[in-house]
């Protein structure tokens, strides 16, 4: 299938997990993909297994200077994206805690990268595409939305601000012609999480909130 045939996506933590299965679907479908990533590494890597169709955009996105510099490099490439898929995000297992017990450090840090990274993507997404409209995806979680992250006091706090960030962005933006949607993956386990598929009792108890116990492995 050819349905982002003449696109181009920028997608965020692509050089793994599931933004690197994004990135791969848009190739598949004739997207030109950007593969956005701090690790330098793990970017040209993942570049490397798309071919052709994918290009590096190393970047923080916790850091406005980052960002802003990445879409001005894919536009003077001749890359600025019609499809941006804000995807990057921390959980800092191990130290994301209940309230009481969580350091100021810890909930910064998440901040910082999930719910401040997330504004910046969309921020500069959105100025690369008010004149052309386009699509903004974000990557969202049931921690967000529902109870059970309730050990995740930082990571489902700043979920629930995506929700909040993407449905403001979507109703100011829509006479501009851009789209701009939350997609909540269910459990997917991917390097990010794991801790949990290391814990067979852990990933037992989330696999069982599912109503028909499926998931996603990447």
């Amino acid at each position: 299938m050819t349905r982002l045939q003449g696109k181009t996506a920028l997608i965020t933590g692509a050089a793994t997990g599931i933004g690197f299965a994004v990135a791969a679907r848009f190739a598949r479908e004739g997207a030109r993909v950007l593969i956005g990533d701090r690790d330098a590494d793990a970017t040209a890597a993942a570049v490397a297994r798309i071919g052709d169709a994918a290009r590096a955009a190393v970047l923080d996105i916790s850091d406005e200077q980052s960002v802003a510099a990445a879409f001005a490099d894919a536009r003077a490439a001749g890359w600025t994206p019609d499809v941006v898929v804000a995807n990057a995000g921390v959980q800092l297992f191990g130290q994301d805690a209940p309230i009481a017990d969580l350091d100021l450090a810890v909930w910064q840090r998440t901040v910082d990268v999930n719910l401040t990274g997330t504004f910046l993507t969309i921020k500069h997404a959105v100025r690369a595409m008010r004149d052309t409209g386009g699509s903004i995806i974000v990557t969202g979680s049931p921690t967000g939305i529902t109870g059970e992250g309730r050990a995740f006091t930082a990571y489902s706090a700043t979920k629930a601000g995506i929700h909040g960030l993407t449905r403001t962005v979507a109703a100011a933006y829509a006479d501009r012609g851009i789209r701009v949607n939350t997609v909540v993956p269910a459990y997917t386990e991917t390097s990010l999480v794991t801790t949990i598929t290391e814990d067979p009792e852990a990933r037992a108890a989330i696999i069982g909130r599912i109503p028909d116990g499926g998931m996603s492995t990447l």
